[in-house]
């Protein structure tokens, strides 16, 4: 049997910290990543996908955000099954009530811990949770699952495997050893927003779209090919549209500067490409001022989104520039004062750092002004 296992879609995520166009764009494409889910199906010829945990972001989502997500699912002959997770729960006349009354037959809402046969021999054990933490195993009630003829044990759960430690979430957390414990063939897990194996039977599917600077992989789905007897078979697919990258660059000149810039926008799409950015290095004044306007004026734009932190790119300004602004009068007399606390590495170096920086960026401004 195959089928794909995803988690974490977290529809209605606010991205609060980005401008409008950003969030509008992020936000859409989470909804994307169930057509993609969808076409995967269809591509390797599954007929179900497993969701383990967080299909919403809240408990209290719009109607719109459950409307897209039922409509979208609906487009595709597969079976859906929808755990409840712990940004989404299960509780009497909550959202899936509401899910409840949209969904059509290709779509189950997991909201009670009984096992469900999806073909003949192969089930399906879901754990969803009712409360946002639970401070048992949700996975513990699988020893106990009548599955009568069984050729197959799928589990289906939304937790911390322990042993995460600080990276996890401190509640809900999973056996590491569950499959072996409940008999499992497969166990899929939500919660851990990027593709993990805990074992050959236990792994995160990862978010379909992600949603933060922790990686530079895309989302994406596992498709699972499970038979009787031996190891499962699991193959991440890419499902998402967007690439959040962290980059750190190390920079003492203007020329390695822009071998960064090339080598970047060669390795990516950029306007799918969000990056978080930080310089570090010593180089001349001018060069930092060029190099952060180069930032600012042209890589922001080709981006989706761009972050930049360079406070540890430290700029001194060279021969030339103190030169420049000798001829300025007060400003030339300011600078040679500033210099000379910065050589002086007294108390206030830094701060003479940072005004002696600031007087040369509204220098160049006005001049190129």
């Amino acid at each position: 049997m195959k089928f794909l296992h995803s988690a974490d879609w977290q529809l209605g995520k606010p991205y609060g910290r980005f401008e409008p166009d950003v969030r509008s764009a992020l936000s859409e494409a989470r909804f994307d990543a169930i057509d993609a889910l969808g076409k995967a199906g269809l591509e390797h010829g599954v007929g179900h996908v497993v969701v383990a945990g967080d299909i919403f972001d809240t408990e209290g989502p719009p109607d719109r955000t459950i409307v897209q997500a039922v409509s979208r699912m609906l487009r595709y002959p597969l079976k859906w099954w929808l755990l409840p997770g712990n940004h989404d729960f299960a509780r009497n006349g909550g959202l899936w009530d509401r899910v409840r009354q949209r969904a059509g037959k290709g779509i189950v809402i997991l909201s009670e811990a009984a096992p469900h046969e999806i073909e003949t021999g192969v089930w399906l054990l879901p754990a969803p949770l009712v409360h946002r933490h639970n401070l048992e195993d949700p996975t513990e009630q699988f020893d106990s699952m009548e599955t009568p003829g069984a050729t197959l044990r799928i589990g289906l759960a939304h937790g911390s495997i322990r042993d995460f430690g600080s990276q996890g979430e401190t509640k809900n957390q999973i056996a590491p050893d569950r499959a072996r414990r409940s008999n499992l063939d497969y166990l899929a897990l939500g919660d851990w927003h990027g593709v993990l194996k805990v074992d050959g039977r236990t792994w995160y599917a990862g978010t379909p779209e992600t949603d933060r600077f922790q990686r530079d992989e895309p989302g994406s789905a596992l498709l699972v090919d499970l038979e009787a007897g031996r190891e499962p078979t699991v193959t991440p697919l890419r499902t998402g549209r967007f690439q959040w990258v962290l980059r750190d660059w190390l920079v003492n000149d203007r020329a390695v500067f822009d071998a960064e810039c090339a080598r970047l926008l060669a390795s990516i799409d950029p306007s799918a490409t969000l990056v978080q950015l930080t310089l570090a290095g010593i180089t001349g004044l001018s060069d930092r001022v060029s190099m952060l306007r180069h930032l600012e004026d042209d890589l922001a734009h080709r981006l989706r989104y761009l972050d930049v932190r360079s406070d540890d790119l430290v700029g001194r300004p060279g021969d030339e520039d103190l030169a420049a602004l000798a001829v300025e009068g007060v400003l030339g007399a300011a600078a040679a004062k500033l210099n000379a606390r910065i050589d002086g590495a007294g108390p206030d170096a830094a701060i003479a750092k940072r005004a002696l920086e600031r007087l040369f960026v509204e220098y160049s401004r006005e001049d190129r002004a």
